[in-house]
């Protein structure tokens, strides 16, 4: 059975804060900082402001830079390669625009992921877990993690962009694997795929992730499937 992987957006691929932070620079009239970076030191009422802006904006996700774009690009060619299931997951809020959904997929394809599945979420992640069978949930929120592993028989690995030992130990502590990159958590992914599916069902601690040998197999589709020309298998027509 193929890897079925669930990645959460904003905080694994996207940088909202760096989004968030930059409005508020405008917004509130002072210079974006490093302090500024932690959320909790806004207070409520400047992120109302904040948010009234981010949400009258058309298609305001659209222009979140990426972490890692070449890793994106590379986790297209890992899911085509290895035929995995791949779910896009966020609970971002609706702006103006178009929907939420089709803003993640279009900014998920100027990374270059293909056709993106993108699920937004706004109950249980552990119930979708369940539901979506997957095998590993990558996420930057500990409680969604935590959510994952208790309501599903799926993995988790917390993405920790930002060092916080005490975060770190609370999630190896609920078996919960730490990355701080995605590149790094494209080789967990790598290495869960090589254990294969009997044996990913009935390994319990994350060391068991790396083992196993690798077994890639060719695509049957082009790299990109809207270029159906080695599917059509006619020659181009000549001119005489």
């Amino acid at each position: 059975m193929s890897l079925r992987v669930g990645l959460d957006i904003d905080g694994v691929l996207a940088d909202f804060r760096a989004g968030f932070f930059e409005v508020g620079a405008q917004v509130l009239g002072r210079p974006r900082s490093d302090s500024q970076e932690n959320l909790d030191a806004i207070s409520e009422a400047d992120a109302r402001k904040i948010w009234k802006i981010i949400t009258q904006t058309p298609n305001w996700w659209l222009g979140l830079p990426a972490y890692e774009p070449l890793e994106i690009a590379r986790l297209y060619r890992l899911s085509r390669d290895h035929k995995w299931e791949v779910f896009f997951m966020t609970t971002r809020v609706p702006t103006a625009g178009d929907s939420v959904q089709f803003q993640t997929q279009w900014w998920l394809e100027e990374q270059g992921f293909l056709l993106p599945s993108v699920v937004t979420v706004y109950g249980s992640r552990g119930e979708l877990a369940n539901s979506l069978r997957l095998d590993l949930l990558v996420d930057d929120q500990v409680v969604n993690c935590a959510d994952v592993i208790g309501a599903s028989k799926a993995k988790a690995v917390l993405m920790l962009r930002t060092r916080k030992p005490g975060v770190q130990e609370q999630a190896t502590m609920a078996g919960i694997g730490v990355v701080e990159t995605l590149a790094e958590a494209l080789e967990v992914l790598e290495r869960l795929h090589e254990l294969g599916a009997e044996r990913r069902r009935s390994f319990t601690k994350l060391s068991d992730w790396f083992s196993g040998r690798k077994n890639l197999q060719n695509a049957t589709l082009p790299m990109n499937p809207r270029d159906l020309r080695p599917l059509a298998g006619k020659e181009e027509p000549r001119d005489h």
